[in-house]
């Protein structure tokens, strides 16, 4: 259980309900916590769509050949009574569950409303009934984007100004968490972090597109003019800060996460192009995405005064080498939902 000594909260044997626990970030979480917080009782509900994968959690399943350490509870955030129960058996809510694909969001609003104001309402009113804790996990893009020459950063007086479905719906889904911090007082932070990458990342999303492109023989592709900027962060430097939030952060604040890793898409692409053996020119450029923004950036520094959190991952090359590596030995993981998502995105010409 959890005791609060000087504003910090300490944190020791805990129950831990992880939503989303099945997704990329999500099930890196469960995985890290398994691998460093021993103490920890684990339970992951996830509604299991598309972007889930009961094979990531592989390692702490025991239908999977796992150590049956993790119990997967398959439901959505959105489902009220399910939810209750959950909550109320756990000390500790980590709230992944989003859906979170941009070009999805602008093919079809709905399911974003659904799951991440809806899910992130129902969770609430179930902490609040409960008395329970909650990490409430968000994204940079709720503050929307900087010019590419613009020194500043996002830090947690930025305020929001989203650009897309994804983006309005978690900015209002942070929102919320403040309100019910401040209007019933629940015990709560909220995170915002930079762009992920890492293993066990759906083949949608930018980096795992172009890796498996290029382990396919296909060209990368690049929206636009590919100088888009984004701090990317590796996941595990991602969910080590959200550990350090739950045992280290002051209850009722915002903390943003980032690892200083600015890269436009073109120079990640000609970095993964040459991690993996091919011309620096070898991609192709495809139509830009509608209401791209233009540049990401996170200032931490809250983070790292308040906490003891350092990234491990400093040199995004590192993280990216590893990256390749995971895809190149787990095709059987992404090479099924490849198949659909490419289809996807030959619809919407991208």
């Amino acid at each position: 259980m959890a005791a609060t000594v000087a504003g910090f909260v300490i944190l020791g044997p805990m129950r831990v309900l992880v939503t989303g626990g099945a997704g990329f970030i999500g099930s890196n979480f469960v995985l890290r916590a398994r691998e460093t917080r021993p103490d920890w009782t684990l339970t992951v509900i996830d509604s299991m769509t598309y972007a889930a994968n009961r094979h990531s959690l592989a390692p702490v399943l025991s239908e999977l050949g796992g150590d049956g350490s993790v119990r997967l509870v398959e439901g959505s955030v959105a489902d009220a009574a399910l939810v209750d129960g959950l909550v109320a058996d756990h000390d500790v809510v980590v709230h992944f569950a989003a859906e979170s694909h941009n070009d999805n969001s602008l093919d079809s609003p709905w399911p974003f409303v659904e799951s991440n104001v809806v899910g992130t309402f129902t969770l609430l009113e179930a902490i609040r009934k409960h008395g329970k804790r909650l990490h409430h996990i968000s994204t940079d893009e709720v503050y929307g984007d900087l010019e590419l020459d613009d020194p500043e950063r996002f830090t947690e007086r930025t305020p929001v100004n989203p650009s897309s479905p994804y983006s309005a719906t978690k900015a209002g889904a942070d929102l919320l968490v403040r309100a019910w911090i401040r209007s019933f007082g629940i015990d709560a932070t909220v995170s915002n972090c930079s762009n992920n990458y890492g293993p066990r990342q759906h083949v949608e999303k930018f980096i795992p597109r172009q890796i498996t492109n290029i382990l396919d023989g296909v060209k990368p592709k690049v929206y636009g003019s590919g100088l888009n900027v984004r701090d990317w962060i590796h996941v595990d430097d991602h969910n080590d800060a959200v550990i350090a939030i739950l045992e280290q952060g002051r209850l009722g604040e915002t903390y943003l996460i980032g690892a200083d890793g600015e890269r436009n898409n073109l120079d990640i692409v000609r970095m993964l192009l040459e991690i993996m053996g091919k011309p620096a020119d070898w991609f192709d450029h495809v139509d830009d995405r509608p209401g791209h923004d233009l540049r990401y950036a996170i200032d931490s520094s809250k983070l790292r005064a308040e906490t003891d959190w350092r990234p491990r991952y400093g040199d995004v090359r590192a993280g990216l080498e590893a990256t390749v590596e995971w895809y190149a030995a787990n095709r059987d993981w992404w090479e099924a939902a490849k198949v659909e998502s490419e289809r996807t995105y030959a619809r919407l010409g991208r």
